[in-house]
């Protein structure tokens, strides 16, 4: 077999980009290693609308050496701390909680202390607080607008966990100078058709301005049109709209009323008639759309939600309309052929996997490199990991939506309709009734959301799980009580002692290297 020599990879943007630059930096390529080749068309433009990342992202920008200031400063960058869920359990108006949390940072655990989420369950936190709330001092710093670390913490790290807001098409920008600095070369051009070769591999791809181009390996990262596994390989999708109803999006970009307003430390996610709208504050203008299913609704009315939704703001404003294809390829690689991005799949932007999964792809990519030229066995575990990842992620998107006590629409009975709920996500959801969600439940490698997310959100949509039989098994009430005593008092301290969000998003800003 010929060794892989050569990459190109077909495609730009965050899933082109960001490949490019961590297999750049992983194969050694601007040390005489593997040649990596993008090409990408000015006359396709990126999507773009996906501004929220899971804090995995850290890890990627480090290892590809990006430093953090640079990159909040050239991708009008913001931190997320994780996301407000808005009327998800019940409709406005209606008693009880009208909002819960999903923070990035774990319960608390002191080494040789209680885990907490049992002793919340048995009401040891007292008083109604949510178990988010309870069990990490994250909501009231994000509340605050306060961020997540101090000025002077080193890049990627800080006393509460998180992950960033940013703007998609600076970010692919970034990656691009970034890449091309690690030995990436550059391409302009539009692609007009892939050829196979005999065994039903890739051969070539046909330029318009470039003519022929050969590879070793190719990466197919030409979006929802997966111009290689799709038309040209024929990999199938597996549409999941029975599962995940929302198909739609429309997006627009709202300006700060004043320049020095808080900025928002989180996602907010607001649950509407047939779908949600994302809020996200970046530096200068909010990011806002209405992810919608149009079997619940109309674009007329959807766009009449986004309207109401934004206020007065969005009278002179243009939502951008997008379709999706929500699914996934179970085999995303064939051959000599690996898709990544939205080739491979796309699951709605509820819990930002989009990028996500771009890193993970990547990731393996990177490790499992075939640098021999026998592909079969990384595609096999390749396809393996990826296909068990995106099931993981279906079932944690529609626990958002299944376990709601909404029933004022038809798109909220139909998700809570037990016929829409994957098979593996009830069988979870029933050992859970009488025991909380364990790190056992979980394979770390094929997840891409730790136990304490599940755990968040579970229990941030009030779902019943009775443990007063197993009250034994958890004596260390009084523990419990002071720790969660503890943590009340440190979220007061903790508003002193890091600073507002704003203030240090412009100090990240004013350091930066550019």
């Amino acid at each position: 077999m010929k060794p892989i020599q050569e990459v190109l990879i077909v495609g730009g943007g965050t899933a082109g980009w960001l490949t490019a630059a961590f297999l750049a930096k992983t194969l050694g390529t601007a040390a005489g290693g593997v040649k990596i080749t993008l090409i990408e068309s000015s006359e396709i433009g990126i999507i773009g609308v996906g501004e929220g990342t899971f804090p995995s992202i850290k890890g990627t920008l480090a290892a590809v050496g990006i430093d953090e200031a640079r990159f909040i400063r050239a991708c009008n960058a913001t931190f997320k701390q994780g996301i407000r869920f808005d009327h998800w359990v019940r409709p406005p108006g209606a008693p009880g909680h009208d909002h819960y949390f999903h923070p990035f940072s774990a319960p608390s655990q002191r080494p040789g202390g209680p885990e907490l989420l049992p002793y919340w369950l048995l009401g040891a936190a007292g008083g109604d607080a949510q178990f988010a709330e309870a069990a990490t001092l994250q909501k009231r710093v994000a509340d605050a607008s306060h961020g997540p670390k101090r000025f002077a913490d080193a890049d990627f790290i800080g006393p509460l966990n998180y992950a960033y807001h940013f703007d998609a098409g600076r970010f692919a920008a970034l990656l691009c100078e970034h890449g091309q600095s690690l030995g990436v070369k550059q391409l302009i051009g539009t692609v007009e058709r892939v050829e196979l070769a005999e065994d039903g591999a890739i051969g070539s791809v046909v330029t318009r301005e470039h003519g022929t181009l050969t590879a070793d390996l190719y990466i197919d990262c030409t979006g929802f049109r997966a111009a290689l596994i799709g038309t040209a390989l024929g990999s199938p999708f597996r549409n999941i709209n029975d599962q995940l109803f929302v198909d739609r999006a429309m997006a627009v970009q709202v300006p700060y009323e004043r320049p020095d307003r808080p900025i928002a430390s989180y996602t907010i996610s607001t649950a509407h008639e047939a779908g949600w709208t994302w809020d996200i504050g970046l530096q200068q203008r909010r990011g806002v759309g209405y992810v919608y299913s149009s079997r619940h609704t109309d674009d007329g009315r959807a766009e009449d939600v986004l309207r109401g939704y934004i206020g007065p703001a969005a009278e002179t404003l243009s939502p951008r309309l997008l379709k999706l294809n929500v699914g996934y390829r179970e085999v995303q690689w064939v051959k000599n052929c690996v898709a990544v991005g939205l080739s491979g799949g796309f699951l709605e932007p509820l819990e930002s996997s989009g990028i996500g999964l771009i890193e993970t792809a990547a990731y393996l990519v990177g490790f499992l490199f075939p640098a021999d030229g026998n592909t079969a066995p990384a595609a096999r575990q390749f396809n393996e990991m990826m296909k068990a990842r995106y099931e993981r992620i279906v079932d944690f998107v529609k626990m958002h939506y299944c376990l709601t006590q909404r029933s004022d629409t038809d798109f909220w009975r139909d998700n809570a309709d037990p016929r829409s709920v994957p098979e593996s996500l009830q069988e979870k959801l029933a050992t859970w009734r009488c025991r909380p969600p364990h790190r056992l439940d979980f394979v770390t490698d094929l997840e891409m959301y730790p136990p304490s997310s599940w755990q968040y959100v579970l229990h941030g949509m009030e779902f019943g799980c009775d443990i007063s039989a197993s009250r034994a098994a958890y004596p260390r009430v009084d523990d419990a009580r002071k720790e969660f005593q503890m943590i009340r008092q440190l979220g007061e301290h903790a508003l002193t002692d890091l600073p507002t969000h704003r203030a240090l998003v412009e100090r990240m800003c004013a350091r930066a290297v550019v």
